[in-house]
């Protein structure tokens, strides 16, 4: 059973997230896309606790289901904000529970150590450790997964607040990680080089329903049944983990060394030649992720361990029809052409990895053309930085992407 999951969702009860994001609107926009199940997102926040115990019903598996059916898993994020060795840390980690009942302790706990009415991804001061250790002591089956690790201010390995490892954050309760997740700012092929024993998985940590938003990033899992304890066993182990879509990091904000200000980037090789000073201000440049990379990886760029999963590196469809005509990507001329291609194709994850091009032919050339280049990972990118998002690069034309 292939089962396409964004676990990695929040509710409107979260800062900076759309006020529109319901249970109704995911599952419209889900389907939509060609997701089969989605986390429900930020599970302790009482305002949205009351909306998944009104429009959800929990299975015998511990999926909670819409009246229509659409399945969700328990799923909320946490960021820690602590020091650790003279240095401020700043963490967020996925938190998985198994059932209402689980749910509801790890709702307890959190609220022993803080507000959680204030915002859906609520912030306390416990250190990773600790986390791990208290949500263990609620429940084995509790899964705990860093987020977006790459990301320089929050992410595990982040440049600005991370660590140098999975060990050093996690110390003696480090075996009880089984996964990572890549985030927009990463994909597998630089977490490989790592040399960290565990499986990397995908989500979109989405503030917004809209299908460019939604499902950007996802794990694919092939397992014998939906039931939490299959998709668990398959993060834990990799057995049933068959792939994960990934955002091409290129697209992320810092992606590259350079000064948006000074309008200079560079990769890892130039910073090093020009010694982290920007040749323009002549002041030390914003260092980016491929850079992070880099300075902590144990093996060389394109080096892949055995049990490594295959990945799908791919701009959502609304981004290429934009690119394709030269139109805003929220325009009604691009809704227009994603909505036919939906009703023709069945939803977006389908036309992104699948429909062959022979299928596509009542669309427009340049358009098809991007999408088979987009499957290829064919459309070459100029790297963001210093908080400028990547730039698509079609011939002579470049378009940023957001």
């Amino acid at each position: 059973m292939e089962i396409i999951a964004d676990l990695q969702i929040h509710s409107k009860y979260a800062r900076a997230t759309s006020k529109n994001i319901s249970i109704e609107n995911l599952e419209k926009y889900a389907r939509i896309k060609g997701l089969h199940l989605l986390g429900v997102g930020d599970f302790q926040h009482p305002l949205r606790r009351k909306e998944i115990d009104e429009k959800l019903t929990e299975d015998e598996n511990g999926i909670l289901k819409t009246a229509n059916g659409f399945p969700f898993l328990w799923q909320t994020e946490v960021s820690l904000m602590y020091s650790q060795d003279e240095k401020r840390r700043a963490i967020h980690h996925l938190i998985f529970a198994p059932n209402t009942e689980i749910a509801n302790q790890v709702t307890e706990f959190l609220g022993s150590k803080g507000r959680l009415d204030y915002d859906g991804r609520p912030i306390f001061g416990m250190t990773s450790p600790e986390l791990v250790e208290e949500m263990k002591r609620i429940d084995d089956k509790i899964e705990i997964i860093p987020a977006h690790c790459m990301t320089p201010w929050f992410g595990l390995f982040g440049s600005k607040s991370g660590f140098d490892s999975l060990k050093e954050c996690f110390e003696d309760k480090v075996d009880k990680i089984y996964a990572i997740e890549s985030g927009m700012s990463a994909d597998p092929a630089m977490l490989w080089r790592f040399d960290e024993k565990v499986n990397v998985v995908s989500f979109s940590d989405a503030h917004s329903f809209w299908p460019w938003r939604i499902g950007r990033e996802a794990t694919i899992f092939d397992v014998p049944e939906m039931t939490y304890e299959n998709i668990i066993k398959a993060i834990r182990t990799g057995e049933g983990l068959k792939s994960t879509i990934e955002t091409p990091p290129e697209y992320g904000k810092y992606h590259w060394d350079g000064h948006r200000v000074c309008k200079f980037s560079c990769g890892p090789e130039k910073t090093k030649e020009l010694n982290g000073i920007c040749p323009v201000c002549e002041r030390p440049m914003t260092i980016g992720v491929e850079n992070r990379v880099e300075e902590i990886a144990k093996h060389p760029d394109g080096f892949e361990p055995k049990n490594s999963k295959p990945f799908h590196k791919l701009l959502p469809l609304h981004e290429l029809i934009s690119l394709a005509i030269n139109n805003g990507m929220q325009s009604k001329r691009v809704w227009d052409i994603y909505n036919s291609m939906i009703e023709e194709q069945g939803n977006e994850l389908n036309i992104l990895l699948k429909v062959p091009r022979e299928n596509l032919r009542n669309f427009d050339q340049k358009l098809v053309d991007l999408i088979i280049k987009n499957r290829e990972q064919n459309i070459k990118v100029e790297p963001g930085f210093d908080g400028e998002y990547g730039k698509a690069l079609l011939g002579e034309t470049q378009a940023k992407l957001i």
